[in-house]
């Protein structure tokens, strides 16, 4: 096997170019705006929003099975077929037009909002596991940590410029029907960021990936189906992918709940002001980024798996402070004298997480990338994308159901389990063995 040198400058930024662009979707949508928009204001079920909240679980997990059931097929077909880079523009598309939409999306228009963001989030999910399947392309396994996390580092500065311009520029932080003017402007805004954003990827990524003939009586979806099919048969030859893949599994259950309703805690059970709501954003932000990028050095100095491990003691730790943030601002006052409200300590919670807040997906992204011999890496990461989706399911429904029954402040205590079980699956991964076994399957 010839050895990777690593790509140009132009390329890697064209590749870190689509993070950028698509944390406006995931940002602006799914985190910060219109997360609190569609139970407040789509659904409109207050005080507590138990429905809206649900009905907001159910969109994404929608959205989430449609990708786990045909984004590995899809990996499959784009190794075969060199056709990397249209599967990408397609799923960019889909994101970009789905997203705009959100515009025709009133009070009471629950089922086209619901539509909307499955679609959205069926695209975007795509775009995430095919631009991945880039990435052991991009340089030698000892640089992938660092371009990973160079680029999901860039993507947090993508996601704060795109939500500055909604809340700044639309007074999109003022959740009233009064504003809703405003606020149906979020889906355009965020739509045509994404498109205008991602363009040097599509001008500067080149497509490595060979095409190869199909045989008589083939085509590209029996092809994929094959290669699929092959993939889980001799997937018991990648041991340490599949301890990592179980691994993401819990801990993307836990992100998947902290991205799509961190936001929504702040407002429901914080009760912060759109201040407190902004500087929030504008802290997690800036710390994502930061610990994206530091996580990528720590990770090609220590290694992926300590760094990855790192990540995970700080979500941990994050978890446990929400979820008892009343009771460790009341102790912080008696201890100091000072008269903090719940959202000031919410907000050095939101510090602490956002450090891992990237930087657990680009670590696994990056293990993943040294696991893949050559030949499967859209396969490898469509197992990623699949196993990130179902565990995303599992994380929001379980959050979604445990929240009607007992309110959100205690369903947030799922995601403490979650955490846990994903550090000591991860400990018994073996970063060499795997590393070995990709090399050895390369070229086939």
């Amino acid at each position: 096997m010839a050895e990777i040198k690593r790509a140009s400058k132009r390329e890697l930024f064209g590749w870190a170019m689509f993070d950028f662009a698509n944390s406006s979707y995931t940002t602006v949508i799914i985190t910060v705006v219109f997360c609190i928009i569609f139970p407040k204001i789509i659904v409109g079920d207050g005080p507590e929003y138990r429905l809206g909240n649900l009905l907001w679980s159910t969109s994404l997990s929608i959205s989430y099975l449609v990708v786990l059931l045909t984004a590995p097929l899809f990996g499959a077909i784009m190794d075969y077929t060199g056709l990397k880079k249209k599967f990408l523009f397609g799923s960019y598309i889909l994101t970009v037009i789905a997203t705009a939409a959100l515009y025709f999306v009133g009070p009471g228009d629950i089922i086209l909002g619901m539509l909307l963001i499955i679609l959205s989030n069926v695209g975007f999910s795509y775009s995430e596991s095919f631009v991945s399947s880039f990435l052991p392309d991009l340089g030698p396994p000892e640089d992938l940590g660092k371009i990973s996390g160079y680029a999901w580092g860039l993507g947090y500065f993508g996601g704060l410029i795109s939500a500055a311009v909604v809340i700044f520029g639309m007074s999109a932080g003022v959740y009233t029907m009064e504003n809703f003017q405003n606020l149906r402007l979020v889906g355009p805004v965020t739509g045509l960021f994404f498109l205008i954003a991602a363009i040097p990827t599509f001008l500067w990524v080149k497509e490595r990936t060979a095409p190869r003939p199909l045989s008589k009586n083939e085509n590209y979806i029996t092809i994929g189906l094959k290669r699929l099919k092959k993939t889980f048969l001799d997937i018991r030859d990648y041991k340490d992918l599949i301890i990592l893949l179980a691994s993401f599994f819990f801990a993307y259950a836990g992100l998947s709940i902290v991205i799509a309703f961190a936001f929504i805690y702040g407002d429901q059970i914080i009760k912060w002001s759109s201040s407190t709501q902004i500087l929030m954003f504008v802290i997690t932000q800036f710390t994502a980024a930061g610990g994206a990028f530091l996580f990528g050095i720590i990770q090609d100095r220590w290694k992926a798996k300590p760094a990855f491990i790192l990540t995970l003691v700080l979500w941990i730790v994050s978890v446990s402070l929400i979820y008892g943030v009343i009771e460790v601002t009341a102790f912080v006052n008696s201890v100091t004298g000072f008269a903090l409200q719940e959202a000031h300590v919410f907000l050095v919670v939101g510090f602490i997480a956002g450090l891992g807040l990237g930087s657990t997906q680009s670590a696994c992204r990056a293990m993943v990338g040294l696991f893949s011999p050559d030949t499967k890496a859209g396969e490898f990461f469509g197992l990623w994308s699949f196993t990130g989706r179902l565990s995303a399911i599992v994380g929001l429904m379980g959050l979604g159901l445990l929240q009607t029954l007992f309110g959100l402040q205690k369903a947030i205590l799922v995601c403490l389990v979650f955490f846990l079980m994903s550090l000591v699956i991860v400990l018994f991964v073996n970063e060499e063995r795997g590393k070995m076994i990709a090399r050895e399957h390369a070229g086939e």
